[in-house]
């Protein structure tokens, strides 16, 4: 399964009830597939997956299902603390349509996650899943890091084709990709070092500013792969201010208000996160002004 290409990771609207909202989940994928983009993730941290139940999920991953064409990579995040419940996620996911699923390293029990027990629970999820899966590390989220010698074990699963990395490591990057098989699939999932990502062998980025600049990040990856190499820095080099902003500054309420600004309706963040204060949305907007072809 190829996953070269940009993939956004789509926020998940809820309304004014605080209920995951299917049509507006519907109307914004919509837009998003009217776009450069390769396919998406429902349900990655940016879907605010943690702060939702099964019954959510489902519904959220069912709605997406119903838009996202089969020419479009659709994977479903199915990250849990027990390797169980992440088993069960995953097998719900491929029933409802997931081409593959993201499962992101369990974190809760901090000290007792070894790569022998990222080991365990990576096999065991991949015997069980009925469709492909990708590892899931983003160390500024769970504390924990899914090392480069983890990965290389776990690769040899037939059922594990890839990984998503979060860090900006862009070393530890280089070593995924020497560290695996060519078929192993290592993916970005910050902009802000997509390009030299990149340059050490990613396929390509999950990334959260593919959701509001889809046609930029396409660029970037398209000239890299060219060798366009002072084009592709001079992309990068426009992205960086928006990187920053939606990456740890920010984060989903900073993601969402990007999107209403450029007319996207994601409703608000889901309690305990709270939309963006006015002076912040004042600075996505100014930094969104760089750009002539908003989501384009």
């Amino acid at each position: 399964m190829n996953f070269a290409g940009v993939f956004a990771p789509i926020p998940t609207p809820f309304d004014e009830h605080d209920r995951v909202d299917t049509a507006r989940l519907k109307t914004a994928l919509q837009k998003w597939m009217a776009t450069s983009l390769d396919g998406v993730v429902v349900l990655g941290s940016n879907g605010e997956a943690a702060l939702m139940d099964d019954f959510e999920s489902d519904q959220a991953i069912v709605a997406a299902r119903d838009v996202v064409p089969p020419s479009r990579r659709f994977i479903v995040g199915t990250g849990r603390e027990s390797t169980q419940a992440a088993i069960r996620a995953s097998k719900r996911a491929a029933e409802h349509g997931a081409d593959a699923v993201l499962v992101r390293t369990p974190g809760f029990f901090k000290t007792q996650m070894t790569s022998d027990a990222f080991v365990r629970h990576y096999t065991a999820v991949a015997d069980a899943s009925p469709v492909p899966v990708l590892l899931y590390n983003f160390t500024a989220l769970t504390g924990v890091n899914l090392l480069p010698a983890a990965v290389a074990r776990i690769a040899t699963h037939p059922n594990v084709v890839g990984m998503k990395e979060s860090g900006g490591d862009i070393g530890q990057i280089a070593d995924l990709v020497t560290s695996t098989p060519a078929t192993f699939s290592v993916i970005a999932g910050t902009a802000g070092t997509f390009y030299p990502a990149l340059n050490v062998g990613a396929v390509g980025g999950i990334l959260a500013l593919a959701n509001v600049l889809p046609a930029a990040c396409t660029k970037l990856f398209m000239l890299t792969k060219a060798g366009r190499h002072e084009e592709a820095i001079a992309v990068q080099r426009r992205l960086m201010p928006m990187a920053k902003l939606l990456g740890q500054q920010y984060g989903v309420p900073g993601l969402k208000a990007a999107l209403k600004l450029i007319g996207y309706d994601v409703g608000v963040p889901r309690p305990p996160l709270a939309p963006l204060p006015d002076a912040a949305v004042a600075a996505l907007r100014d930094a969104l002004t760089q750009f002539e072809e908003i989501a384009a």
